[in-house]
């Protein structure tokens, strides 16, 4: 190779070698260029993730905190429907008892309207039957000697006379009335007659009451003589 060549060629060596370096410095400030870029874009990037986290965190925060709030109302709701259910099974409870109540009332409304009607029923026959021996006074008087008087407690008390010839003003006496069942009783003899239960038990039988009183005549005739 001669100098001239080898001069050129050292030129063309060198010229290379300036345009490789600048290149070499254009392509490191490019890439320094890029990678300042891309520091860029990561930060940008991170910024807006961590703003978007935020955000969601946020989100998530207000979900969970409607989700409480959303369960609180939910057991408020069921407390309040409980107490609703409650009070309606109170009502419904209290109306069955005021209605059995109400109706146990008209049942013994019923029953005393019964047994007052039987009471009265029982009363106007006793009346009617303490009437007719009312009546029969008078008559008792002049046949028998016999004063019958109406005492307290709806009873009668008769008292013979003329029993006694030695004293014939001297009375002899018993009370009667008629019980609930509608059957005479005696009681309050004087003096006492020992046969008066057995004249009582076959009037009640027999319902003939002239024939009792004939026959307590009798029995008091009997005893001033015995």
């Amino acid at each position: 190779m001669g100098e001239d060549e080898l001069t050129f060629f050292d030129k063309s060596i060198n010229e290379f070698g300036d345009k490789f370096r600048t290149r070499l410095i254009d392509n490191r400030s490019q890439v320094q260029g890029l990678r300042d870029a891309f520091k860029d874009s990561i930060r940008v990037l991170s910024e807006k993730l961590s703003l978007k986290l935020k955000e969601e965190e946020r989100m998530a925060e207000m979900i969970l905190e409607y989700k409480n709030q959303l369960c609180k109302q939910n057991k408020l709701i069921q407390e309040k429907k409980d107490n609703v259910l409650k009070m309606i099974a109170e009502v419904k409870g209290k109306k069955q008892e005021s209605e059995v109540l109400t109706a146990n009332i008209q049942d013994l409304k019923e029953e005393y309207a019964r047994k007052k009607e039987t009471i009265s029923t029982a009363n106007k026959a006793n009346e009617e039957r303490l009437k007719r021996l009312q009546k029969s006074a008078d008559l008792y008087r002049d046949r028998l000697g016999l004063e019958i008087r109406k005492i307290p407690g709806d009873k009668l008390q008769f008292i013979f006379t003329s029993i006694d010839p030695k004293n014939p003003e001297s009375p002899y006496m018993f009370s009667l009335s008629i019980n609930e069942t509608k059957e005479y009783e005696v009681f309050d003899c004087s003096p006492h007659l020992e046969c008066l239960e057995e004249f009582q038990e076959k009037v009640r039988k027999t319902n003939n009451f002239s024939a009792f009183l004939a026959n307590v005549r009798k029995a008091f005739i009997a005893k001033v003589h015995n």
